[in-house]
């Protein structure tokens, strides 16, 4: 064969190869979900209340898109998490679901690596319910940042870690008077996998 035509030749044996390490890496336009479970911890000095329980634990889900190999998009959101906290002497519960939408940075994203980092940060919206009667905790608005790894298993599933802390604060109310504001200001150590599209 000449050696015109046995490099086209290499050229097209080699490009599942080539092919299927480049899957490895993040790229403009990919698509994922995640699932898995977190545990929280909040912040020791909870502001008007006494104490807000910590190391509950949830399911956590979110989806994503890269607008480049390096940038994109993130929301992501837990079932409810229903925390105990004392204010008066009594002990009583609320339940508090996070909203997360961030930015995301891949700094190996685009680069042939199964283990692909990220960072990111945003905006937290925090809903409480389930306050007892006569009590109202209205919601929250603040940032938050995270950090994460995705490990790549197969071209669509990776395992998955996190971390994030939120600014969350909750103005209290008993009987329509307010009384001071609450801080949560949860940490968040969770795990999972990553589907990509």
């Amino acid at each position: 064969m000449k050696p015109t035509r046995l490099i086209p030749v290499m050229a097209l044996a080699a490009t599942p190869l080539f092919a299927s390490q480049a899957v490895l890496a993040y790229s403009a336009g990919d698509t994922f979900v995640r699932g898995g479970f977190a545990q929280t911890d909040t912040r020791s000095d909870n502001g008007v209340l006494d104490s807000v329980s910590s190391g509950e634990t949830g399911f956590t889900f979110g989806a994503g898109y890269l607008f480049t190999d390096q940038f994109g998009i993130e929301l992501n959101s837990s079932e409810k998490i229903e925390h105990t906290f004392s204010a008066g002497g009594e002990s009583n519960t609320l339940d508090r679901m996070p909203v997360n939408l961030m930015a995301n940075y891949y700094p190996l994203g685009g680069f042939d690596s199964r283990v692909q980092p990220y960072v990111g940060a945003g905006l937290n919206y925090t809903r409480f319910s389930g306050e007892p009667e006569g009590v109202d905790a209205r919601r929250s608005y603040g940032a938050v940042g995270q950090v994460g790894v995705d490990l790549a298993v197969t071209d669509n599933f990776m395992l998955n870690g996190f971390a994030n802390y939120a600014d969350v604060d909750s103005r209290i109310s008993v009987d329509g008077e307010r009384i001071g504001t609450a801080k949560v200001d949860p940490m968040t150590i969770g795990g999972g996998v990553t589907f990509r599209f």
